[in-house]
């Protein structure tokens, strides 16, 4: 028993050894049998996909390809089965790699708008109304719609030229003719009379316009190879004759004696319009109208005077008549010629013949700067005729250049006239002048009618004397510059009220000043009265110093004789 039980463990021993080895030598034969199965996902055609059916995996080629999904996967022509069956009735089918498009044929459109379309959302192909379009047909013929397409036909009166019944605009220009004869010719100078016919046999009536007539045939007829035949018809103008004559005018054009033609008339040689027209109309009766015109004989009337002279003349004022002049003793012709004419335009010419009136001023020039000179007066000679008015005209300096004698008007200071740029200050009668007469400007007084008004602080001015000679209702001037003042100061009496507006000003404070230190020093010093009026004595004597000198500027100014 013990030698047996010696024997046993040890077989078992080399069993239970052996158990830990055997799963890994079974794990290792089972992963050499998997490496002996392929993968038939790996085998699929680019073309294809791996589905699993029954339990194992097939490759089965994608949609719009055949083959076995394997080794080839081709691509399948749907449009190979007919349009129609794939994409529906009026459609073109297209292959494409994979897969497939419709298209509706000419003259239809698809049902989604679209030019393309794969027919698995119900679009189909419908028919285009090609007659929506205006026009499509040309002029005289209507559109009809067909399935895919449509057809012209002329309208009614209307045919073919080519004798076909209806036809399709296609690129050629295909035109629907008018059945007979067509419209029927103009007429110069006439119009049809009520309705007519354009077939074979029917005939046309023509009428002449107003103003126009005919002796000739007025129809004209359709005939049977769809002509008019040309009409007789010739509308002539009435002819109105020679024109009329105008009483002192003559016709300065005609265009004819007929209807609508037209003369036109002009006064004759010295006579002028009053009223009426220049023409004369043809009218549709063969009767002028007009003309109306009315010539009235040139007047100049009564001839210019001119001052100081002596007129001969006899009376007459027609064109061209004649005043001659000549002046009056003691003056002098000066001008271009002594005689002057009635014109046309009914007045006597202008000349330049003038006997010298008044004499030109005789002053002395004088330019100043400061206050404003004291201008003195000298009344001048009648040399050539009496002298009426004298007159003081103050301008801006500015403007001396632009001074004009003749054409200045008398202009008062005060004038309304918001752009005024120099006026008069003095205006003395000739009677009233006498030798060495002086005027302050800007003394503020009236002389005449016009105020001097005084000149403004630092404005430039130019004075100027004028002459005025006035004789039967004729005026004639000369002028003269007088002087020129530059840089006006204050004047003389501005200046005195002014220091003495300040002399006052300094006595008042001396004065205050003076009763506060007396009343503060009343108990303890008072200053000797005589050095309060010495003060007194200085400051009026500086006071009158200082007038001394405007004195003194203002009689230099004052010594200034102006001629």
């Amino acid at each position: 028993m013990s030698s047996a039980g010696g024997r046993a463990p040890g077989p078992l021993l080399l069993l239970l050894l052996l158990l830990p080895a055997l799963p890994r030598c079974a794990g290792r034969r089972r992963g050499i049998v998997n490496r002996s199965v392929p993968d038939v996902c790996a085998t699929c055609h680019i073309h294809a996909t791996c589905q699993q059916s029954g339990g194992k995996s097939v490759c089965i080629c994608n949609y719009g390809f055949v083959g076995n999904g394997r080794t080839h996967c081709q691509d399948k022509d749907e449009c190979q089965i007919g349009a129609s069956k794939i994409c529906g009735n009026h459609t073109l089918c297209h292959n494409t790699h994979g897969s497939f498009y419709c298209v509706c044929l000419d003259g239809y459109r698809a049902s989604n708008n679209n030019k393309t379309f794969i027919p698995n959302d119900g679009t189909n192909c419908t028919d285009i109304d090609e007659c929506e379009e205006s026009g499509l047909c040309g002029h005289n013929a209507r559109c009809v719609n067909t399935e895919g397409s449509y057809m012209c036909y002329c309208n009614d009166g209307y045919k073919l030229e080519n004798g076909e019944r209806s036809f399709h605009q296609d690129g050629n220009i295909v035109s629907c003719k008018e059945i007979g004869c067509g419209s029927p010719p103009e007429m110069k100078h006439g119009y049809i009379v009520g309705n007519y016919s354009l077939l074979p046999g029917s005939a046309v009536h023509y009428e002449c316009q107003e103003g126009f007539y005919s002796s000739e045939g007025k129809f004209s007829y359709c005939t049977a190879n769809e002509t008019w035949e040309p009409a007789t018809l010739s509308c002539k103008g009435v002819d109105c004759g020679v024109p009329p004559s105008v009483s002192n005018a003559h016709p300065t054009s005609v265009s004819g004696t007929t209807y609508r033609s037209e003369v036109t008339y002009d006064c004759a040689r010295g006579y002028l319009m009053a009223g009426g027209s220049h023409t004369a109309v043809c009218n549709a009766k063969g009767q002028w109208d007009g003309p109306d015109l009315v010539c009235k004989e040139i007047d100049c009337g009564k001839p210019l005077l001119i001052p100081h002279t002596k007129m001969t003349w006899d009376n007459s004022t027609t064109l061209w008549s004649r005043v001659y002049y000549q002046c009056q003793e003691g003056y002098y012709f000066n001008g271009d010629r002594n005689f002057s004419e009635c014109t046309i335009d009914q007045s006597w010419e202008n000349i330049t013949y003038v006997c010298k009136d008044p004499p030109f001023p005789e002053v002395e020039f004088v330019a100043v700067k400061g206050s404003a000179p004291l201008l003195r007066l000298r009344k001048a000679e009648d040399q050539n005729g009496p002298i009426s008015l004298y007159q003081v005209i103050v301008l801006p300096l500015d403007l001396q250049s632009t001074f004009i004698c003749d054409s200045f008007a008398a202009t008062t200071f005060f004038s309304n006239t918001t752009d005024i740029k120099g006026y008069v200050a003095a205006e003395f009668r000739a009677k009233d002048v006498a030798d060495n007469m002086s005027i302050a400007l800007g003394d503020r007084h009236y002389y005449g009618k016009f105020y001097n008004a005084p000149l403004k602080l630092g404005e430039e001015y130019c004075v100027f004397l004028r002459i005025i000679s006035e004789w039967n209702k004729v005026r004639t001037q000369s002028c003269a510059v007088w002087a020129q003042i530059k840089n006006l100061s204050p004047t003389l009496q501005y200046m005195t009220a002014v220091g003495l507006g300040s002399v006052a000003a300094v006595c008042l404070i001396l004065f205050l000043s003076f009763s506060v230190a007396r009343s503060y020093l009343h108990s303890t010093v008072h200053p000797p009265p005589a050095a309060v009026a010495c003060e007194a004595v200085h400051l009026s004597t500086t006071v009158d110093v200082a007038q001394a000198g405007i004195a003194s500027s203002f009689l230099e100014t004052e010594t200034v004789s102006l001629l």
